[in-house]
């Protein structure tokens, strides 16, 4: 990397050297290089916040430091590095580790994208045994000194070494014990300065002179670094070497963060809010980021430090009332004004971290701000009200993956609720689940089909692996800006937070609810709402909300842009339904049609027993029976069906599975015959159970996936092609000569060859003449196939030829292009090859490069052939965001998707036609 540029500055006396200048990037391109903090400290500075000085080391040097095994294989950038702080140091006055005067610093993560809490940072680096007097002596306060100290001690120890962060609570905890006192604040100078002593000592014990020989004399004796140029160069490698922790690399998966970005490191001047009563610190949002109200939002806390108010430790008070406190109201002005600075300068919802040290304000953070769905939703169109943005703008602002929170479950309003305790409601929704008070005893559970609600007295960055596993998070600390509060936003899951009547023992694994007998052991049922903040006693009813709204206003607004030829082409949204109820659910949410209906899932239930008689009949006579049957149930099916998407498409798919599928498991079948042996059932009991499991053995094949189903179900048992043939034409006859307009689709499943639709196209065609004669109607059905195997896809231009549409299986063109099953491989490899990235991502859940190449031979080669013909999706991948994107670019004509992910469909396709042609224009 020699000849780049590895370090930034940023704040006063740094004119020209921050990255927008240095590099001539904007803030966004900025983010790639300085990471998201490092961007917008830059920016912050520039525009002429109180920022505090500081300078930033680049994400591509975190990159390079990672993949020379965490070491710097060019000595060029300490060189940098260090002549970054003296630059620092010549701008403050006064260097780390002055015996008189010392500068403080803090070493903070800052990746590309918004990470909270996943990596590391070290607070009050420069601090030494000597140094410490001198920051005593400048601030006539020796309990701060000692405060800071013994903080910077225990940080430095845990991030950078390693060292059990719980050795230092439990040293904290014993001095307020023997203290009488219940918080950190009501120790004295002497009580902070006797721990700072003791926390070195954990340090000596517990740090393995071997592996970290920088802080080991000669003779292997180990002690707290004194040398500040040390403590700094460690700080900086640990931060970057927590781009990696198992909690970023889970963070990173989870919210399809790419692994190859780094994280820059931020070294920036401290300054304190624990100076006293008139200093403090706090988390601040320019909006209500749970519901979008436009009012101040956050905590802040009287003399304390910032990694006081996320962690929980102190309960927090609500930010508005920064005024209300005498020594603090004029900084509170100051940052009430920023907030509308900010929100004008980024025209966005923003988050923001202060410190008020002795009186005076300092801006440490700015980002825009994550947030609920609900949330997301109202402040783009409140923002689009307010002229700060336009329309198309606000549609990009709401990520389309968030709108399935505002599908999430909510208590049923009828319900009577046992309520046990209120916290805050710091992530709406509502969840039921048996309580549990570890992160491991969720992803257990979790594992095994139980759902669990996560209590914990606060949650911390290593509980990841727990609340992605929880249904929802409960805590008896912590603000709405705390760590559970915003991970769990982020994520979508419903979470409570300071529920302080919860008096939680995670050793005993209960917890006592204050004024009442009520004791919660591990696998008690609750209901949590994060809407209100209660938490219920046992399992309550919930219930789905409508789309109204802001939900419906702005996709109303996706839908005009999805409809404007004017705006480009457009992309269409149908559902994947195969019942009434669900083709009902789809219109409800907007879906333009079908473009799914799998019929096999009509064969199920009490039908069974119907399609096993057609299956396992010996004679003609009794197929017929069993066909007759079927065609009685699935005609009925379809008229309510049809009648419900009345003018819409509908798709049905004729029986695609093999027909083994709809049979008894001949293990389980074997196992009833030797239970029935071992109770001594005669030759005349058995019989019937051994012929029934001697015919399931003839038809079995050795793999089921590529063999006798789909079409070739039709070729061989023509009966069953007539018979849904005459289900769908019978319902659409009838439903027009009572003056409906059903608008059925035929699609005929897994075509490899263009005879295989020749052929089954002109029995279809026949039965559909028949029909429509017999009703005196020119009954006309569309008939199209699904392209689900690669030959499909390659000859698609040929089979095109007698298709009306053509439907993309991507499930099966997936498994069939990878050469495995989907069944198997995503719990056996697919974690392995996602965990060793041989696989990106996975590709049952987004569409995979190589299978879209697929998609794209197929559409050149159909239109080609067929101008006319139309194309969609409606795998699993049709309601995938960024799936949807590159079908959009593909030019499919629709996405088919589950129901309940139909708004997110439309939104995203509004989104993906916006960047096809432009992006939007701001005001």
């Amino acid at each position: 990397m020699t000849g780049t540029k590895h370090v930034y500055c940023f704040g006063n006396d740094a004119s020209g050297t921050d990255v927008t200048e240095a590099a001539g990037a904007t803030v966004d391109e900025a983010k790639f290089i300085v990471g998201g903090k490092g961007a917008n400290l830059a920016e912050m500075a520039r525009i002429g916040l109180p920022v505090p000085p500081g300078f930033s080391i680049t994400c591509q040097t975190c990159v390079a430091f990672s993949s020379a095994g965490n070491r710097w294989n060019d000595s060029a950038v300490l060189d940098e590095i260090d002549a970054a702080r003296e630059d620092l140091e010549k701008r403050m006055g006064k260097k780390l580790g002055d015996v008189d005067d010392p500068l403080l610093v803090s070493v903070r993560s800052g990746a590309p994208f918004s990470m909270p809490g996943m990596m590391d940072t070290v607070l009050n680096l420069g601090l030494n045994d000597v140094s410490v007097e001198g920051l005593i002596a400048q601030t006539n306060n020796a309990r701060f000194g000692w405060d800071s100290y013994r903080r910077f001690i225990q940080m430095f120890s845990n991030v950078v070494m390693g060292v059990d962060a719980d050795l230092f609570e439990n040293a904290l905890t014993s001095r307020k014990l023997a203290k009488g006192v219940k918080s950190d604040t009501d120790l004295s100078a002497d009580d902070l300065k006797d721990l700072a002593s003791e926390f070195k000592e954990i340090f000596a014990k517990h740090v393995d002179g071997k592996k970290h020989p920088e802080v080991a004399d000669a003779t292997g004796k180990v002690s707290f670094p004194q040398d500040p140029k040390l403590q700094l160069r460690l700080a900086i490698e640990a931060v970057f070497g927590s781009w990696n922790n198992a909690r970023a690399i889970l963070y990173r998966k989870q919210n399809k963060i790419p692994d190859d970005l780094g994280t820059a490191v931020n070294v920036q001047v401290m300054v304190f809010g624990n100076k006293g009563d008139t200093s403090a610190t706090g988390v601040a949002f320019t909006r209500n980021p749970a519901d979008g109200t436009n009012e101040r939002y956050g905590d802040f806390l009287i003399n304390a430090q910032g990694e006081d108010v996320v962690a929980g430790i102190r309960n927090t008070e609500p930010i508005a009332d920064l005024l209300k406190v005498p020594a603090l109201k004029k900084a509170g002005k100051e940052l009430f004004h920023i907030f509308e600075v900010l929100e004008d300068h980024y025209r966005d919802m923003m988050d923001i971290e202060f410190t008020i040290e002795q009186g005076k304000l300092w801006m440490l953070q700015t980002r825009v701000g994550k947030r609920t769905a609900l949330s997301a939703l109202k402040v783009a169109l409140d923002m689009e009200k307010e002229d700060r943005i336009s329309r198309e703008e606000a549609i990009l602002r709401v990520d389309p993956a968030q709108l399935d929170q505002l599908l999430h479950p909510q208590l049923d309003p009828r319900a009577k609720l046992d309520v046990l305790a209120t916290g805050l409601n710091a992530s709406p929704g509502a969840a039921v689940g048996e309580v549990v008070f570890s992160s491991d005893e969720a992803v257990k559970l979790a594992e095994q089909g139980r759902p669990c609600i996560l209590v914990r007295w606060e949650t911390n960055p290593d509980d990841l692996k727990g609340m992605v596993a929880a249904e929802g998070i409960l805590t008896s600390h912590g603000g709405k800006t705390s760590h559970a509060a915003v991970i769990a936003r982020g994520m979508g899951a419903p979470c409570v937070c300071g529920a302080e009547a919860l008096r939680i023992d995670a050793t005993r694994k209960e917890a006592r609810v204050a004024g009442t007998k009520v004791v919660l052991h591990e696998g008690d049922v609750i209901t949590i709402d994060g809407t209100t903040g209660r938490v219920v006693l046992g399992a309550v009813a919930l219930v789905r909300p409508d789309l109204t709204g802001d939900l419906e206003t702005i996709l109303s607004w996706a839908d005009e842009i999805c409809m404007d030829s004017s705006r480009g082409r457009n992309i269409g949204v149908r559902a994947n339904a195969d019942n009434p109820a669900d083709a009902q659910l789809s219109r409800d949410f907007g879906a333009e049609g079908i473009g799914l209906c799998r019929t096999e899932h009509m064969f199920l239930g009490e039908r069974k027993q119907i399609i096993q008689s057609f299956i396992l009949a010996e004679s003609e006579g009794l197929k017929e029976n069993a066909l007759g049957q079927l065609l009685d149930a699935q005609k009925g099916d379809f008229l309510k069906m049809f009648e419900v998407m009345n003018g819409k498409t509908v798709i049905v798919r004729l029986l695609d599975p093999p027909l083994h599928e709809f049979l008894d498991d001949p293990r389980e079948l074997a196992c009833d015959i030797a239970r029935m042996e071992e109770r001594g059932a005669s030759k005349e009991e058995l019989a019937p159970k051994r012929d029934l499991l001697r015919r399931i053995d003839a038809m079995s094949e050795a793999n089921p996936m590529l063999g006798l189903r789909g079409c070739r179900l039709g070729i061989l048992y023509p009966g069953i092609v007539d018979m849904q043939v005459r289900a769908i034409a019978t319902a659409t006859a009838e439903l027009r000569s009572r003056g409906l307009d059903p608008q059925p689709e035929i699609m005929v499943p897994l075509i490899s060859t263009a005879e295989e639709l020749v052929q089954l196209r002109e029995q279809i065609e026949n039965l559909i003449a028949d029909i429509g004669a017999r009703f005196s109607l020119d009954l006309t059905i569309p008939i199209g196939t699904m392209i689900e195997l690669p030959r499909a896809a390659l000859e698609a231009e040929e089979i095109a030829k007698h298709a009306d549409f053509f439907s993309f299986g991507t499930n099966d063109l997936t498994q069939t292009a990878f050469g495995f099953s989907r069944d198997d491989v995503e719990s056996a490899f697919i974690p392995t090859y996602l965990r060793r990235k041989i696989l990106a991502y996975n590709p049952f859940e987004t569409l995979d490069t190589g299978v879209n190449k697929l998609v794209k031979i197929a559409l050149e080669g159909g239109h080609a052939s067929n101008p006319k013909i139309v194309c969609g999706v409606c795998g699993e991948t049709g309601g995938d965001p960024e799936s949807i994107y590159m079908y959009y670019d593909d030019g499919v004509d629709y996405v088919s998707c589950s129901p309940y992910r139909v708004p997110i469909a439309r939104l995203t396709a509004a989104q993906a036609k916006i960047k096809a042609n432009g992006g939007a224009q701001g005001r």
